[in-house]
Formats: structure tokens, sequence, C-alpha cells
């Protein structure tokens, strides 16, 4: 009885003075309408499945809505395989309840950057995805360097979104360092990897010498 007590004073709203309640029911039925109306708009309903549809609901995800969609995950994996976390039903639904709220947040408000990289959350979550699947071939991998040395797509970076991309939208191109450029303004438009690799032995990227920069064009 208690119970239905507080459940009736709560539906008439018997805790708000008389001559505010019709005030109140007003404001509750207009967030209510509100709230239906984005839930509506956004698709938001989407969101609880695995659909990759799902994540064109924001258009300046389309290059990589079409890539995978023409790459050999398309037949395998969804976004949903490589991008979410499979370890239990709490990790997964939490995590896209946080990264799609905060996505969702990006593209409304337009803070979407121009060159749209991994999150430092989001790496170890696809690289276990990664080896979850592939769990056969790694065991036949004998990895010899350091933990953290390698990820997945360092040797498989057109997997699965391709590799035909512009200078701006390639986050792993290497980049020649020029002179009479300021390379930090440079990396700061562009991103990229930088222009000298961190290890100093490695030899995948070097500076361009004195006589290739004068061949370049103005």
């Amino acid at each position: 009885m208690a119970v239905a007590r507080f459940l009736k004073n709560l539906i008439s709203l018997g805790f708000v003075p008389v001559a505010w309640r019709p005030i109140c029911f007003v404001a509750l039925g207009a967030a209510a309408g509100a709230a239906l109306f984005v839930g509506y708009s956004s698709r938001a309903i989407s969101y609880l499945g695995d659909s990759p549809e799902t994540c064109v609901n924001c258009h300046v995800m389309g290059p990589q809505y079409a890539t995978w969609q023409h790459s050999s995950h398309a037949d395998v994996a969804t976004c949903n395989d490589c991008h979410v976390p499979h370890d239990s039903f709490v990790s997964t639904y939490s995590y896209k309840a946080r990264d799609g709220l905060w996505h969702a947040t990006v593209f409304t408000m337009r803070w979407e950057p121009q060159v749209i990289r991994l999150s430092d959350k989001a790496i170890p979550v696809i690289e276990a995805n990664c080896r979850r699947c592939h769990e056969r071939t790694v065991e036949d991998i004998c990895v010899r360097g350091q933990p953290g040395d390698l990820r997945c797509w360092d040797c498989h970076r057109d997997v699965p979104h391709g590799t035909v991309r512009s200078l701006s939208a390639t986050p792993d191109v290497f980049r020649p360092q020029l002179r009479g450029i300021d390379q930090a303004m440079l990396d700061s438009l562009i991103g990229g990897r930088p222009a000298h690799p961190r290890n100093p032995d490695d030899s995948t990227a070097k500076e361009i010498p004195d006589e290739r920069e004068e061949q370049l064009p103005e």
C-alpha cells in the first residue's frame, strides 16, 4: 500500500503546490515530447543493435562505411565487432553507451576533427578484437619485439578502410622533414606520424637530403 500511495502521489505531483501543478505538467509533457523527437530523429533505437548502417547516421563516417563495405571484412565483421569490447555484456553496452553519447555530442556540436583518429581508449579495444578473431593466426606468430612495439595495423594498414586517402585524411602517412617549414604547425594541421621515427636506428623514414629538397616544387 505504501508503494501504491507513493506512486500515486508521484504521478499526480502531490508533492508540488497546487498552483504550480499545471505548469509542471506542461513542462514535463514538453520535455517528454522533445526527448521522443530527439530519439526518433537521431534513430536512437538503432544504437542498441549491431547494424553498420547505424554508424553512418553521422555523415562524417561515410568514407569509413564505404571502405569497410568494399573490404573482405564486410562479409564477416560489423563495426561493433572491431570497435566495441566483447569480454562481457556489461563492458560491451557500457562502452557503446559512453562512446555513442560522446560521438553524438561531437557531431551535434560540430566538433569533429579534420582527421579522425583512434582514441587512446579505442586502441586496446581494437587490438584485442583483432587477436580475438585471428587467435589461431596470432598463436602461430613469434613476436620478438617488446610488448607494445607494434599494433596489428602497423603492418596491415589497409585493413579494412583502405589506403586511398588524401594526405590530410591519412593519419599514418610518413612525411619528410622539409627545410623552411614549421613542422609543429604542419603536424597540427594534417596530423600523421612524425617525420623522424622514434627509434633513431630505424631507417624507414629519413630526412630528405638537401639536393632532393631543391628539386621539390615551390
